[in-house]
């Protein structure tokens, strides 16, 4: 058995079990996964596959054991192979970041100014999408490290580690009526159409939480996944907004006033995580301390290592 046996039965069952996908995604031909995958299992001794014919259909219980043990087997490699490039070239290589839209916009110039001030050789690159995508690129090894608010702190094949705790702000145009309240509660914004997040973005559970423990149903008129459209068409009249803490400035939105709404919301924390078993490089670690002051190399290692009680906030 091979490398590239394993590789190809990882990829198959990546691509819906479509050998002709995964083989143009391994830049080979369909013959030849197909060849050595049966070869595989030959010298295994069991089906990998349940097939249909000619085409490959699912996994057989011996099959999903055995993807297991390929995975581990791949990372452990891709792991080396970070290991020698980490101590061959401690200041340079390629750094991906997925996350979504508001950590790019609003949280991240900071931490990568800095960062790139540090490490001028690394070859830096942000990749957006929504928590359940950036999960999966870095279970994928398409990038090293996730960062979002929601969803990722929940899979088990991530270690995530909490970065910085935030809430929610409430924008309006400048002559709002809200703004002339003290307190203003969930039932005060019942009375306003409301422009906010997406279901899977920024916290938008805890604003669903909200209402529905009072036992509300807001007129949510639009959702979107860029705190910016949303404060775009606040501005424009359509609704009050409900946008992460973070994607509000005074200075910059000049067209907009804050309200905070931690007393209605509560607080929300955005994770990093990282795949179960990485290596991860020496400027990996930087920018996650920049990025969490609160963490350091050595409760992320220990998080690494399975100790989950040294990163709580």
């Amino acid at each position: 058995m091979n490398l590239h046996q394993f590789r190809f039965v990882r990829e198959a069952v990546r691509q819906n079990y479509n050998l002709t996908e995964a083989a143009k995604a391994l830049y080979t031909s369909q013959p030849g996964v197909s060849k050595a995958i049966i070869e595989l299992e030959e010298e295994l001794g069991v089906d990998i596959f349940t097939r249909h014919g000619k085409r490959i259909r699912s996994l057989t219980e011996p099959g999903r054991r055995i993807l297991t043990s390929v995975e581990k087997i791949l990372q452990e490699v891709e792991s080396l192979k970070r290991v020698g490039k980490d101590y061959a070239a401690q200041d340079q290589g390629n750094f991906t970041i997925a996350t979504t839209h508001t950590q790019a916009r609003y949280a991240l110039p900071r931490v990568i100014g800095e960062f790139t001030k540090r490490y001028p050789k690394v070859r830096l690159s942000i990749q957006q999408g929504n928590p359940a995508q950036i999960a999966d690129m870095v279970l994928h090894d398409q990038a090293d490290i996730a960062i979002a608010t929601e969803g990722i702190s929940s899979d088990k094949n991530l270690v995530s580690l909490p970065g910085y705790q935030w809430q929610h702000t409430i924008v309006t145009p400048p002559d709002h009526p809200l703004l002339d309240k003290k307190h203003v509660s969930l039932e005060d914004l019942m009375e306003y159409p409301i422009v906010t997040y997406d279901a899977n973005f920024a916290g938008r559970t805890k604003i669903d939480k909200a209402f529905e423990l009072r036992h509300l149903q807001p007129d949510i008129v639009l959702e979107a996944i860029d705190a910016d459209v949303i404060k775009t068409y606040v501005e424009i009249g359509l609704g009050i907004g409900i946008v992460a803490g973070v994607a509000y400035d005074a200075e910059r939105d000049r067209g907009l006033r804050g309200i905070p709404a931690g007393h209605l919301f509560g607080t929300n924390v955005t994770h990093l995580a990282v795949k179960q078993g990485a290596y991860l490089r020496s400027f990996v670690y930087t920018f996650i301390e920049l990025f969490s002051p609160t963490l350091n190399r050595k409760l992320v290692e220990q998080a690494l290592s399975g100790d989950y009680e040294a990163y709580e906030l």
